[in-house]
């Protein structure tokens, strides 16, 4: 039996969706994509969404709309709190843009950033924190949003990993000043590559659809509150008024997102029904720390911390897996500090990061998707169970 790490989900609906695309021969960002905009920013609850190239773009694309904010913009060398642990691109434009970073640790059983350190991090050049809810869990969202609230920070929440996760009844992505989401093809739902920015404000939002193509006015509207049109249609076709990138999606994505949009909810019933497998085999066994989820996650993958607390060798039980074809991979992008790249960073480690660690040396993930794979959960299970009671002291 193969274990893998992810699954197409796409069906005779999407294929349909590209061909329909194709026969069009339109394939740059046009009217698939405005309607898949739509589509996703009515389900979610957001006033506005913009598709971009990837979730990375989308991160890239949003925080420097907050750089070009008219009033209370972010300048380089603010502060940003983030975790210690999530995927790379959630700290380059953090990075590209020249701000500080202040680490948190996470905790070890949700593998969230650990809110209970915010106000430690909190200086008076502290000016957003970067909440991330890691593989489908819900990080600490209420207390962060109320903790910028109250101290005038922006929010930015990367939800990348979990479309379809809610806490408090409310969707995860939908809490910050800026929500991304990836569409990428082994996330919950997949458009090839892609990604989508939400907000509430009108402003952010125009921000960010003139800086993902080329910071031009072409896709904005004669009333704007970041730009006046003027009167000669020549030059507003080519008017170039932010530094901007080129971060559209195609057409077939916005075809492909419409479809995939339609499962979401059936495709995150089934994971979540998989979940349940894994939880009941895992959870009261504590040679392994388990995610605690944290309100309605939408278990992207179900992530495997082997307890520090026996001297299990990681490299041992990941070779067990491997002769048994179970596919597996670090947590996230694993703890960034342990990353070469960090030497580019200005940034400093709110206390000590401790469990951040842990997962990094101990931890990974298998995979999750939206068909029922619980032959290949209790594979796993047994397993494990041999590999790790064989390795124990070894």
């Amino acid at each position: 039996m193969h274990y893998n790490l992810a699954e197409s989900t796409w069906g005779e609906e999407e294929i349909n969706a590209m061909r329909r695309v194709i026969d069009s021969d339109r394939l740059t960002m046009g009217e698939e994509v405005k309607q898949f905009e739509s589509a996703f920013a009515q389900k979610f609850g957001a006033q506005y969404a913009i598709m971009t190239s990837s979730g990375s773009s989308a991160n890239l694309v949003g925080l420097a709309s907050l750089f070009f904010k008219k009033e209370n913009p972010l300048k380089p060398g603010d502060e940003v709190i983030v975790p210690s642990i999530s995927w790379a691109t959630t700290y380059y434009p953090l990075q590209q843009y020249g701000l500080k970073l202040k680490f948190l640790d996470v905790e070890l059983n949700t593998l969230n950033m650990d809110a209970s350190k915010l106000e430690e991090a909190l200086t008076q050049k502290t000016k957003m924190v970067v909440a991330v809810s890691i593989l489908g869990n819900p990080c600490s969202l209420v207390t962060i949003r109320k903790f910028c609230d109250d101290h005038g920070l922006y929010l930015f929440e990367d939800n990348c990993e979990s479309m379809g996760a809610e806490l408090n009844g409310r969707s995860c992505g939908t809490f910050g000043d800026i929500g991304t989401f990836s569409t990428f093809f082994s996330h919950h739902i997949s458009t090839m590559e892609g990604g989508v920015i939400l907000t509430e404000s009108e402003e952010l939002f125009h921000l960010a659809k003139s800086l993902r193509a080329h910071g031009w006015t072409r896709d904005l509207p004669n009333e704007s509150p970041i730009y006046d049109r003027g009167t000669n249609d020549f030059y507003e076709a080519y008017r170039f008024i932010l530094p901007g990138y080129n971060a559209r999606p195609l057409e077939l994505s916005g075809a492909i997102g419409m479809e995939q949009l339609k499962k979401l909810d059936s495709m995150i019933a089934v994971r979540r029904k998989n979940a349940e497998v894994f939880v009941n085999l895992f959870s009261e066994d504590d040679r392994f720390i388990i995610q605690k989820e944290n309100g309605k996650s939408s278990w992207f993958s179900f992530t495997l911390v082997l307890n520090p607390k026996y001297t299990v060798n990681r490299s041992a039980v990941m070779e067990a897996m491997r002769k048994t074809n179970i596919e597996f991979r670090i947590i996230t992008g694993g703890c960034f500090l342990r990353h070469d790249v960090i030497k580019y960073f200005d940034y400093e480690t709110v206390g000590k990061i401790i469990n951040a660690h842990i997962v990094h040396d101990r931890g990974f993930f298998v995979g999750n998707f939206p068909r029922d794979i619980r032959q290949q959960i209790e594979c796993l299970w047994k397993v494990l169970d041999v590999a790790v009671s064989s390795k124990r002291n070894s």
